[in-house]
C-alpha cells in the first residue's frame, strides 16, 4: 500500500498499529531558531546560472510561496523523542529507520536514538554533502547534513 498523509506525524504515528512498517525516513524541523519559508521556483534552462540536472545551467525564478513555519523549539530533543519513541513502536523487528538532521541537534539525537533503539542497533551515519547555499566569511560554512541510520 502507498499512502501520503499530510498531518502532524505525532498524532498519526499513535494511530499505527506496532510493528506496521519495515522502512521510515524521518526529515524533521532542524531547530534552526528562524522563520523557515518554502518558495516555489521555477527553473528553466539559461545560458548562465546553477548547473544542475544533466550539467546544464538552470536561472532560478521564485514565483510565490507554499508555505512557513517557526522553526524554534524550548525542548528540541522531547519534541523528536516523541515521535522517535512512537517510530521505534511501528518499526518491524528487522526494520530500518533514517533520520536527516544537521549540525545543531545531530551529536544530540544520535544519543537519544541509541536509548531507544539500542547502541549495537547503529549501523553508519550517511553524510549528505552539498554545495549550495552561502559561504560565510566569518566561519565555516554548513556543508553537508546527517542521516543517522
Amino acid at each position: 500500500m502507498t499512502k501520503i498523509v499530510l498531518a502532524d506525524n505525532l498524532e498519526y504515528l499513535k494511530t499505527l498499529p506496532d510493528g506496521y512498517v519495515s522502512l521510515i525516513y524521518i526529515d524533521p524541523p532542524f531547530n534552526t531558531q528562524k522563520i523557515q519559508k518554502r518558495n516555489l521556483v521555477k527553473a528553466t534552462l539559461s545560458e548562465s546560472g546553477l548547473v544542475g540536472f544533466g550539467g546544464n545551467k538552470y536561472a532560478r525564478e521564485i514565483v510565490g510561496e507554499y508555505g512557513s513555519y517557526n522553526d524554534t523549539f524550548d525542548n528540541y530533543i522531547l519534541f523528536i523523542k516523541e515521535r522517535i519513541v512512537e517510530a521505534h513502536r511501528i518499526l518491524k523487528p528487522n526494520g530500518s529507520i533514517y533520520l536527516h538532521i544537521d549540525y545543531r541537534e545531530a551529536h544530540y539525537v544520535k544519543i537519544m536514538m541509541d536509548e531507544i533503539f539500542g547502541r549495537d542497533n547503529f549501523i553508519n551515519e550517511i553524510i549528505w554533502s552539498y554545495e549550495w547555499g552561502a559561504k560565510s566569511k566569518t566561519k565555516w560554512s554548513s556543508k553537508h547534513d546527517t542521516i543517522l541510520f
